[in-house]
């Protein structure tokens, strides 16, 4: 199956990541790397991976990368493989992979995630099972809040290897970036649904203290120790800068509110 599929990434200042994903696609003749300009040295690693082809394209949302990358970029395989930057594939997965039938009546395969924290595994975490190996034809693409969104036609299978999310960037950075991905997740409140999820999200302050202490205890968290803490923090303070963005739209839409009514009268 390996030589009928093409990795594809996306980057942004990912110097202290990518080396680290590459050293895990070495198997792969053709690597897709969308860059959205970097200013770090992250195209200087790309660069001494005679692998790696890279495209520098200015960012204008997740979609739009991925639409580009998959369809725009020359890939002559019929599987893609999407993945991020921080994304390490386990030798278990690319024995896996190296077995299946690339004629296979199958869309999609899901495969699951271990978080790492400075590469110390954690017990268990939030991150989803995502479909990343996909059939060319076989999919769409859209933006959805603060990422994308991927949908298959056809059979989806999951596989029992795994990926390790392991990213070593610093904690000002993954601030900066939750900012704006929260934003994002702001404008598609009014769709958020009815869930558990939606219903604390809307009534701050409550997600960021129930998330952390799920992540804590409710996942066990605290058995990592620092690592653990690090990660329910992380979770903790997500969440925070979407109850202060969902704060702030409120205060603000009532105090122009009570403007229009004054300049009323």
């Amino acid at each position: 199956m390996l030589v009928h599929v093409t990795p594809v990434l996306l980057t942004y200042n990912e110097a202290p990541n990518i080396a680290a994903a590459l050293s895990r696609l070495a198997w792969a003749k053709d690597v897709v790397v969308v860059d959205s300009a970097s200013t770090d040295r992250t195209l200087a690693i790309l660069a001494a991976h005679p692998n790696v082809r890279v495209f520098v394209r200015p960012f204008d949302s997740h979609a739009g990368q991925w639409r580009y990358a998959v369809h725009d970029t020359g890939i002559t395989t019929p599987w893609i493989l999407r993945l991020d930057a921080d994304y390490l594939l386990t030798d278990e997965l690319i024995r896996e992979l190296r077995q299946l039938d690339p004629g296979a009546p199958v869309s999609a395969y899901r495969i699951g995630f271990d978080y790492a924290v400075f590469s110390q595994r954690l017990r268990s975490s939030l991150y989803p099972a995502k479909t990343v190996l996909l059939r060319q034809g076989r999919f769409e693409v859209w933006d959805n809040g603060h990422t994308e969104s991927w949908a298959v036609d056809g059979p989806v299978v999951t596989l029992n290897g795994r990926i390790i999310h392991d990213d070593w960037k610093a904690t000002d950075v993954w601030m900066g970036a939750q900012g704006r991905y929260m934003r994002r997740e702001l404008a598609k409140f009014p769709t958020c649904g009815a869930g558990l999820r939606g219903w604390l999200r809307r009534r701050p302050p409550l997600m960021p203290f129930v998330v952390f202490l799920y992540c804590l205890f409710g996942k066990g968290l605290i058995l990592n120790g620092r690592a653990g803490l690090f990660y329910a923090m992380q979770r903790l303070v997500a969440e925070a800068a979407l109850s202060l963005m969902l704060l702030e739209a409120r205060l603000r839409a009532k105090a122009e509110a009570n403007g229009t009514d004054d300049d009323n009268h």
